[in-house]
């Protein structure tokens, strides 16, 4: 993990973040003055988080992305200028990434993420990847919860998408309402057993929760007891989309609304052999696939 410098507002940086500063505190916004981050995938939920960093005000945000710019693209990523297909979607989203806050140091990388070494992700303070396959997730996962690197990942399919975050172990406070146990010396009946609470006196507990890799909330096994009771309350969803997900590492692409009946015959296989590893009944099977179809139509059809 990168070694934090003490960081320094301004005065212009304060002003620049100042409602932030009211909202969240001094101590915080110096923290994101040191954050350098890697955000991967310059399309249209990439670019959404890229702005939000940018003016959110961190040190450091470096876009990652080696793919070219697509018609698509042109019309879903805001960043990207008209006419400029051809170029990478990197190079195509910095000038406008910079232009929404100069006081933060924006870079394209236009290498493929598959070709990084371990050393590459340990320069940054969190990594961000949107638009990758399942294997990259697991392997730059293990890198980050590795070097105590805050990981996020994150897509949408249409109307789908998810959102998956590793903080390692996160200590954080909580608020509280106080509660005063009776002293039964003083007071004695029914009443005097019960602890008295006070709606206004409030304490801060520290607690620490220790984060999952996606590895583990991914390849969970579903036949065994515990986790039987936990899949009547998981949405459908989160089988839908490790099966779009295992479609793009398959396939090396997202579903083609062009090539819709194509689409389906291979969701179908996919989706079959998705849920027989993870011992999923086949109750969820035409579900997921009705999910599917509705999916691609839509989007075929806008």
């Amino acid at each position: 993990m990168v070694e934090k410098e003490e960081a320094v507002i301004s005065e212009e940086e304060a002003a620049q973040y100042d409602r932030q500063i009211r909202l969240w505190g001094l101590e915080a916004q110096k923290r994101l003055r040191t954050s350098k981050v890697l955000l991967v995938g310059m399309r249209g939920l990439g670019a959404e988080v890229a702005k939000n960093l940018i003016l959110a005000g961190v040190k450091g945000l470096t876009l990652l992305d080696h793919q070219q710019v697509s018609q698509e693209d042109s019309r879903a990523q805001f960043l990207i200028p008209t006419g400029s297909q051809g170029q990478h979607r990197a190079e195509a989203s910095l000038n406008r990434a910079r232009n929404l806050n100069p006081m933060v140091v924006v870079e394209a990388d236009t290498e493929n993420i598959d070709q990084k070494h371990e050393d590459f992700f340990t320069q940054f303070d969190v990594v961000c990847l949107t638009s990758c396959h399942h294997d990259i997730l697991l392997k730059v996962n293990q890198i980050c919860h590795k070097h105590c690197i805050k990981f996020f990942a994150g897509d949408v399919f249409g109307y789908h998408g998810y959102m998956f975050a590793d903080l390692g172990e996160h200590e954080f406070v909580e608020e509280k309402v106080k509660v005063t146990k009776v002293n039964q010396e003083v007071e004695d009946g029914p009443e005097a057993k019960k602890a008295k609470i006070d709606p206004v006196e409030t304490i801060l507990v520290k607690k620490k929760l220790q984060f999952c890799q996606i590895k583990d909330a991914l390849e969970i096994d579903w036949r065994s007891e515990k986790a039987k009771c936990v899949l009547k309350r998981t949405p459908t969803d989160f089988f839908l989309l490790q099966v779009l997900m295992k479609f793009r590492t398959d396939k090396g692409r997202t579903p083609s609304p062009a090539a819709i009946r194509r689409t389906l015959i291979c969701s179908l296989q996919i989706r079959n052999d998705v849920l027989d590893a993870l011992g999923v009944s086949p109750d969820l099977c035409l579900k997921i696939l009705q999910a599917i179809a509705f999916l691609r139509w839509r989007q075929f059809v806008l």
